[in-house]
């Protein structure tokens, strides 16, 4: 395959194989390769992923704070530099102790904490002990399926969602609590006869329902197997519940791990790196926390071992509430904040794409596939976000990354796919401060924030293949020199032919067109910041005859 249609192939998010032929990465990347590449530990990130799959963990509560210390401590063991931050939290903490749901009659437990762990939704308030009460089935849970009910201190199920049944159950017609069976479709098909897997008999998507210290009410998330019981006792007559809560709320501060890789040229500009701790997830986003320690040991290892030299610009990983912690930090050091020139965000990063379905992907900077959908280039099951042209802003980040990631698959054969920006996660507040940033992920996933997302669904494998990616990026990017910003310069321009060629073949209206290069010609022009020693005739001059060649009609 020749170099234009490599190209042709990733830039349209189609995946890419270890085989395929590849434009070579600049010089810098490969040097950045090989020093990370047997250094990212897998089983460091799979004790991160174990250590926090223990907990749910929320801003506040002990499972957050007890993450926070076991990932700032093992950076300090590794000889990084961390620090614990603290800052006001938007909300409050909460955990629960005991969260179960049995009949009355029998004790036969429907849910609980041991069995489904994530079973009790968010913000649930405590019960006086173990309480008694009828149960009522409100179907899809519309306003017509309450009437003639006796819906006033019992507990209501329902399909429809946890919000839904909160606002309609409990504030409007005074239950002390419900029960959602609502989930994605992409986690199961709502027929079981269309079930494909045991276990979505069981499975569940986790939830919460609004803090609210009058109405001091409960909400469960059940699975389809758990409700098919309930509903089988209520066509036999009345149905009474035993319920037992014990939840604890929490108004200490949120608090982020943050550790830097000092920069020896330009330490005032960064290379930002961000997981988050809070979700009760192993792969979301204990792997994303798992692999940013293991990237982050890796590059301190090599540049102590004298396998690369300190970056030129500063390298800074943080650890910390998903966006609130992200937003925090951007708020709270906008000295700090104005100098990063690049940002990676690292969420689900370790499925294991056999048992979850999901395949890794990058999330891009916001481009124009953002704006214009394109059937080769197509959104994940997540769904687009609302994105204005006027707020797209080209840089070398989406090509350069998706090339380290495609020199990883020549190694070992690793899927990588992309997907148009989105949003949801940290990168989308350095998004909102203007900072090119773009999201490490896999989709779709049958466990997504599902009481089966468990540590045996996470691969070490391919938190390392995620992991050294990164590393690879992120060093290059705070490191590259006059060589490497010339050979981006190429990656580049091909990466914008190829682009427009597939662009043009799709007939589309002219203003996609004008988009497209002009992003790309933004992009190139980002290409003449990249050398951490500063601006170059050379790679103007190369930046200036690549733009020319991009607008040609």
């Amino acid at each position: 395959m020749n170099r234009q249609a490599a190209f042709v192939i990733v830039c349209l998010g189609a995946f890419a194989t270890a085989d395929a032929q590849q434009p070579a990465p600049p010089p810098g990347v490969e040097r950045g390769y090989q020093a990370v590449s047997g250094r990212v530990n897998g089983d460091a990130a799979m004790d991160v992923v174990r250590f926090m799959d223990q907990y749910w963990r929320l801003a506040g509560n002990p499972g957050f704070n007890a993450s926070v210390d076991r990932i700032h401590d093992g950076l300090q063991k590794a000889g990084l530099a961390a620090r614990v931050d603290e800052y006001a939290s938007r909300g409050r903490g909460w955990d629960y102790q005991a969260g179960t749901v049995t009949f009355a009659d029998s004790g036969e437990v429907l849910l609980s904490r041991e069995s489904d762990r994530v079973s009790l939704c968010i913000n649930s308030f405590s019960t006086p002990g173990r309480v008694d009460a009828p149960l009522v089935d409100v179907g899809a849970g519309a306003a017509a399926d309450y009437e003639g009910k006796a819906i006033k201190g019992a507990v209501v199920l329902g399909s429809a969602s946890i919000q839904q049944l909160w606002q309609q159950a409990v504030k409007a017609h005074g239950a002390i609590g419900v029960i959602s069976t609502s989930i994605a479709p992409y986690i199961r098909p709502a027929d079981p006869a269309q079930f494909t897997f045991p276990d979505q008999q069981d499975v569940f998507q986790w939830g919460s329902v609004p803090y609210d210290d009058t109405a001091k009410a409960f909400g469960f998330k059940a699975s389809w197997r758990a409700a098919a019981r309930m509903r089988e006792r209520l066509k036999n007559g009345p149905v009474t519940l035993t319920v037992d809560v014990r939840s604890t709320f929490y108004d200490g501060p949120a608090r982020m791990v943050v550790a830097e890789i000092p920069g020896t040229v330009k330490p005032a500009e960064r290379i930002v790196m961000v997981a988050h701790i809070q979700e009760p997830g192993a792969n979301d986003d204990g792997s994303g926390c798992g692999t940013l320690y293991a990237l982050a040991i890796a590059l301190h290892d090599a540049i102590a071992a004298g396998a690369l030299p300190p970056p030129g610009r500063t390298l800074t990983f943080i650890w910390g509430d998903e966006n609130r912690g992200s937003h925090a930090w951007i708020a709270s050091h906008p000295d700090l904040a104005k100098g990063v020139q690049y940002m990676f965000s690292m969420d689900m990063t370790g499925e294991d794409v056999a048992r979850t379905g999901g395949t890794f992907l990058i999330e891009k900077e916001a481009d124009p596939s953002a704006v214009w959908p394109h059937a080769t280039d197509p959104h994940t099951a997540w769904g687009a976000s609302q994105v204005k042209a006027e707020e797209l802003k080209g840089s070398l980040l989406n090509d350069l990354h998706l090339a380290v990631c495609l020199r990883r698959a020549k190694d070992t054969g690793w899927v990588v796919r992309t997907n148009p920006y989105e949003g949801g996660s940290d990168h989308t507040e350095f998004k909102n401060a203007g900072i090119p940033s773009l999201l490490n992920w896999h989709f779709t996933d049958r466990y997504y924030h599902t009481n089966l997302d468990r540590p045996d669904k996470t691969s070490a494998a391919e938190m390392v293949n995620v992991g050294v990616a990164v590393a690879t990026s992120a060093w290059f990017l705070a490191s590259a020199d006059e060589k490497d910003a010339l050979a981006t310069v190429d990656l580049i321009a091909a990466a914008a032919d190829a682009r427009l060629q597939s662009v043009r073949a799709a007939n589309p209206a002219p203003e996609i067109v004008a988009a497209w290069k002009t992003w790309y010609g933004l992009a190139l022009d980002s290409v003449s910041r990249l050398a951490v020693a500063g601006p170059s005739s050379v790679v103007d001059a190369a930046v200036a005859r690549a733009r020319k060649r991009l607008s040609t009609p």
